[in-house]
């Protein structure tokens, strides 16, 4: 019979937790795989928008999501992790000393899971206005990869989020004209956000919502919106960004019998999951009072490591050494 290779712990998931949590495993000499249904390492800030600014880890103002992914990802491969790309988990049994983990590709062997899925399979939520599919992926934009070409346009950012609004910024200097339209009187991103909006060149306006894109051949020249009273407002435009948010889904993690509060795995203060020897981090976990921060799953991902390396060793210590006693 073929030898199989058992690693000390799987992370499931390759965003910024996964991987910060890849680094730690190195760090506390763990042998690490991880396992991504994505066709490259970073999640949603690789997938979705790797020219955005992230504004929440500490030490950087504001940094690129992908500069933020090349960085974590150099970090990662501290401890020669084995990583396993465009495979989908569908199931993990325990058999002995073991967990067995089925994928659309096969099985692997690990004594510990770490789920770092975020919110799980993702799509953008879709502008549900008559036609708009005939724009998607030319003119009207769920995602934006490529700054440049919004360059000298005229450009209409739809949504009230923190996402909506940071794209808004990003744009200021590079379209020739920007606009962010939401549908409510109150927008959801954080208020510090919104003042500088606020003070910026963008032209805001709500509540608004979308009423007709006019255009041809996939070129949108005219967005139509309509306040609450039925009033009409015409917009020259060249691209469409849509940020209403994204459809998750944990799929079939839901059937693996873990306790799970909506569509989060619960977890308590080792990032111990229901099932002895699965933990979960970032976006994925959730406790009392969480707050889904890419800086709290960095704080997370370490801890539940050290636990798992002290579950898997008891002589171990769960406080490892600092950084800086082990890189001299």
């Amino acid at each position: 019979m073929e030898e199989r290779e058992i690693f000390d712990i799987t992370i499931i998931g390759g965003g910024p937790t996964g991987l910060f949590a890849s680094f730690y495993g190195g760090m506390r000499k763990m042998k690490v795989k991880i396992l991504d249904s994505l066709p490259q390492l970073g999640g949603q800030l690789t997938e979705l928008y790797p020219d955005k600014y992230i504004y929440d880890v500490g030490g950087f103002s504001k940094v690129l999501a992908k500069d933020l992914v090349d960085n974590l990802t150099v970090q990662a491969n501290y401890g020669d992790p084995t990583i396993c790309l465009e495979e989908t988990v569908s199931a993990a049994e325990r058999h002995g000393d073991h967990f067995v983990i089925r994928t659309d590709k096969g099985e692997h062997y690990s004594k510990t899971i770490l789920l770092t899925a975020g919110v799980g399979a993702f799509q953008p939520r879709k502008l549900a206005v008559e036609g708009a599919e005939e724009f998607e992926g030319k003119t009207l934009h769920y995602g934006v990869k490529d700054l440049t070409l919004f360059s000298g346009k005229k450009v209409v950012v739809l949504g009230g989020g923190d996402s909506a609004v940071d794209w808004a910024m990003m744009l200021e200097n590079v379209a020739d004209q920007v606009t962010l339209s939401h549908r409510r009187d109150k927008m959801t991103a954080h208020e510090a956000n919104v003042d500088t909006m606020m003070a910026s060149t963008v032209n805001v306006m709500k509540p608004y919502g979308v009423q007709e894109l006019v255009g041809e051949n996939g070129e949108i020249r005219e967005l139509v919106l309509i306040d609450k009273e039925g009033n009409e407002e015409r917009l020259e435009v060249d691209h469409v960004i849509v940020n209403y948010g994204n459809i998750t889904s944990l799929g079939p993690l839901k059937e693996w019998g873990l306790e799970m509060e909506k569509n989060s795995v619960v977890v308590n203060s080792k990032m111990e999951t229901s099932i002895e020897g699965i933990y979960a981090a970032g976006d994925v976990a959730t406790y009392e009072g969480k707050v889904k921060l890419i800086a709290v799953g960095f704080g997370e991902a370490p801890t539940a490591i050290n636990n798992a390396k002290a579950y898997l060793d008891p002589k171990s210590k769960v406080q490892p050494l600092h950084s800086t006693s082990v890189f001299k």
